[in-house]
């Protein structure tokens, strides 16, 4: 158990974080490594850097997360960053959204054997959930780790966010680039920059630079999108 080399390093982060979180972190983070050794989780495959680029990258971005928010993290794969958002955040509410219906099975039962009642797991694919009406403007923050460029990323994501939504794209140091090529389309999604974060973590290194947008919905999204994914990746907006 990785409890506290978790602790200490997310305090020296300056995370707040309480001992039973640092418990349940470890626990994930243990899950995590065994079962990746059978299912292609994460590419991190070492516990001391899995705590560096994994759980501290998460952790510094859950404290933007607005107070009592319905989010949904879409493209969860391994369960980064909906889990350290479920232990960290206890006053949200987490749905985890990935289209591979292995790794929606992993993330539910390790939900359920860490006894987090926050959290939830669905298997669908983004662009055609967000047409659903159950699901399209329902949330209050929306996250993505790891899933595209900023260009695809809004569009499959902005769809989700009530107007006054928050959505939060965690990106490494290409991330104000990104945005920057992104600016169009996220304006004709409804959306509109409302922050850029940038921080580096503990061991240093350009490998190791982070970049937090946020991005908050100013008005519905049009309901032409989102476009099949194939439109998407080859004509971004």
């Amino acid at each position: 158990m990785y409890t506290q080399t978790i602790h200490t390093v997310l305090t020296q982060n300056d995370v707040s974080v309480s001992r039973p979180q640092s418990e349940l972190l470890s626990r994930y983070l243990d899950t995590l490594l065994t079962v990746n050794q059978t299912m292609n989780l994460t590419a991190i495959r070492n516990p001391d850097e899995a705590i560096i680029k994994h759980l501290v990258d998460c952790a510094l971005c859950a404290e933007s997360i607005p107070p009592h928010a319905d989010l949904l993290d879409v493209g969860s794969g391994g369960g980064l960053p909906a889990f350290p958002f479920a232990i960290l955040r206890p006053d949200i509410k987490v749905t985890a959204l990935d289209s591979t219906a292995k790794k929606v099975d992993f993330l539910s039962q390790t939900g359920k054997t860490l006894g987090l009642t926050n959290f939830r797991a669905i298997c669908h694919r983004a662009e055609d959930l967000a047409n659903n009406r159950s699901y399209r403007e329902r949330y209050t923050a929306v996250s993505a780790r790891a899933v595209a460029r900023l260009n695809v990323l809004a569009e499959l994501c902005l769809p989700f966010l009530k107007v006054g939504g928050l959505f939060l794209a965690m990106k490494g140091p290409q991330g104000e680039e990104e945005l920057s090529e992104s600016l169009g389309g996220i304006g004709t999604l409804g959306g509109r920059p409302k922050g850029i974060h940038f921080f580096t973590l503990a061991e240093g290194g350009e490998e190791n630079k982070r970049t937090l947008l946020r991005i908050e919905k100013i008005r519905h999204t049009p309901p032409q999108f989102p476009r099949p994914y194939a439109r998407i990746t080859s004509h971004p907006l």
